[in-house]
């Protein structure tokens, strides 16, 4: 589909209008000029036309550790995008920063519409004729605040993408890359995608919006996201940390499987673990990746010894596929890919009800059911699977509160006897039979 690029410098409401042409909160909007710092990719729609928005970091404003990163990702995004949007403040005119800018994209060579923001009223229309003066024929002032002239933006944009055609929607398996900060999220999809689509810097907290990037490997189609690295609430000082914590949770949620990074020298800690339990609460396929590995000292069967201490620390993850990596060198990544998919294949699996009617007839049989201190045992009539992704199996029984965590996790394992379950979490519920 056709790229728009959404460029300008600093704090003119690039990511407020971005949502907007998304018609969701996709980009962390904050009145800190430098929010956006990675490029972010959506799919927008008008008229019965599809294409990309591209959110992009601001550029030759005040500079600081970031801008040279920033201003490299801008110019990739202009080189991919088929249309440039560039942004102006309508209640500041056009500054020499916005001829600057105006001048690197007509040294680019792309289609150019010119959005002059926070024209709230009509009768503010004349500052956006100023624009003109940046050499541009297309230009419109809207409000990305007030949704003003919004439609009249897009008719200019669809106006000028070039034709294409659909691709047909082969399925993606959508993979978010999560962990702590500074684990190496953005280091690892860069080296996935071949690309440099991540802003990489040894700062924690680089990255901040979940960056979208879909790419074939081992022949099928992945997508991926980079997130911004969890931390506990009370060490989120503003409500930009904030919102990059919200918006790491919604990666997960929207995602088939999660990566979870963990740095080899220090692997297993609280944080890793949280992280791990919101994935396995959401149902999500689950990969535990031990990073920077060639950082480790040679010593023998360390991996044996190391996947030990991984399970020992996460006893609740005996089913997640522990692989070691490195994201700097590239080893151990190639084996994501396959790993990734057959998690998302057994996300998927069912088991036949008939099979898991003998199961409960073995469990009957052989094992000791729970009971309470008045004598009272669990009977388990039949059960059924109800849906997957991730497989979820209903039991009916006398007394679900007969129930109790052990036997789950027993019964869980004989489930994983079964079928193929590695990588995904499986649900269990107990109902009494009078809701069959």
């Amino acid at each position: 589909m056709p790229v728009v690029a959404i460029v300008g410098r600093p704090n003119v409401g690039k990511s407020s209008l971005f949502n907007r042409l998304l018609g969701r909160r996709e980009a962390i909007v904050d009145d800190v000029p430098g929010v956006t710092r990675d490029r972010l990719y959506g799919e927008a729609e008008w008229d019965g036309r599809a294409f990309y928005v591209v959110d992009t970091g601001g550029i030759l404003g005040e500079r600081t550790d970031f801008s040279a990163g920033i201003e490299a990702h801008v110019k990739r995004a202009v080189e991919e995008c088929d249309l440039a949007v560039l942004v102006i403040d309508g209640t500041m005119g056009v500054t020499s920063s916005d001829e600057d800018v105006a001048r690197f994209l007509r040294r680019a060579g792309r289609p150019v519409v010119v959005a002059v923001n926070k024209i709230d009223d009509p009768k503010h229309e004349p500052r956006a004729a100023e624009a003109y003066v940046l050499g541009f024929g297309d230009v419109v002032g809207v409000s990305a605040l007030h949704r003003r002239n919004l439609d009249e933006l897009l008719d200019l944009v669809v106006a000028k993408l070039p034709k294409w055609e659909e691709e047909d929607g082969a399925d993606e398996i959508r993979v978010s890359i999560v962990g702590r900060p500074n684990v190496g999220k953005s280091s690892l999809l860069n080296r996935l995608a071949g690309d440099e689509r991540s802003l990489v810097s040894p700062i924690a907290g680089t990255t901040r919006d979940p960056v979208d990037t879909s790419v074939a490997l081992e022949g099928r189609r992945f997508r991926l996201v980079d997130t911004a690295g969890l931390r506990k609430k009370s060490r989120m000082d503003s409500d930009l940390e904030y919102y990059s914590f919200v918006r790491t949770l919604e990666a997960v949620d929207r995602s088939d499987v999660a990566l979870l990074l963990m740095e080899a020298t220090e692997p297993c800690t609280d944080a890793d673990k949280k992280i791990a339990a919101h994935v396995v609460e959401k149902g999500r396929g689950l990969i535990l990746l031990l990073n920077k590995w060639d950082l480790l000292a040679k010593k023998d069967k360390l991996g044996d010894k190391m996947a030990g201490k991984v399970r020992d620390e996460l006893p609740f993850l005996p089913w997640a596929p522990v692989l070691f990596v490195s994201a700097l060198s590239g080893r151990g990544v190639g084996k994501i890919a396959e790993v990734a998919a057959g998690v998302y294949e057994n996300r998927r699996g069912r088991i036949p009800t008939n099979v898991l009617n003998r199961l409960m007839r073995d469990v009957l049989a052989f094992d000791r059911l729970p009971s309470n201190r008045r004598g009272k045992s669990l009977k388990i009539y039949y059960c059924l699977q109800s849906s997957v992704e991730p497989p979820t199996f209903v039991f009916f029984v006398n007394d679900p509160d007969l129930v109790d965590s052990a036997f789950e996790n027993h019964i869980q394992k004989e489930l994983r006897a079964l079928a193929d379950f590695t990588g995904s979490p499986l649900r269990t519920f107990w109902r009494p039979r009078s809701e069959a």
